[in-house]
């Protein structure tokens, strides 16, 4: 069964919408993906970030902290070899981890995305 909201207008074309609702939507379609990954191939690590709003070439010069800043928790999870580090399936903001979207980590809806961006790209997801 396919659940209304979050998964009924993936690509935007039933509904209106407005520039803050699209980017939480993409956040979502973002971390279910990673979640789902950490979940269907284990010896990967697969984790979610959220850099926070930081000053690059495409967002507001009067972003609250610098492109270092924002970028420091994707690069450390990605080189660090810190037990800390070393985890999948998480969600993480300026290196802490936070809960994320009741259902971005929600199994059920991570396979549902799955199954519509396969039908929505022709790219099939391997299960592991």
């Amino acid at each position: 069964m396919r659940r209304e909201g979050s998964l009924g207008d993936l690509d935007g074309t039933k509904r209106s919408w407005g520039p803050a609702k699209a980017y939480a939507k993409s956040k979502l379609q973002v971390a279910a993906p990673a979640f789902a990954l950490a979940r269907r191939w284990p010896q990967v690590l697969s984790n979610a970030v959220d850099p926070g709003w930081a000053r690059t070439k495409m967002g507001v010069p009067g972003a609250p902290m610098d492109l270092e800043t924002g970028q420091r928790t994707q690069t450390w999870l990605a080189l660090s070899d810190e037990q800390a580090a070393m985890v999948s399936g998480r969600y993480w903001h300026h290196l802490r981890q936070e809960q994320p979207a009741s259902e971005a980590a929600d199994p059920e809806f991570q396979d549902q995305l799955i199954v519509q961006l396969a039908e929505m790209t022709g790219v099939v997801l391997p299960q592991g």
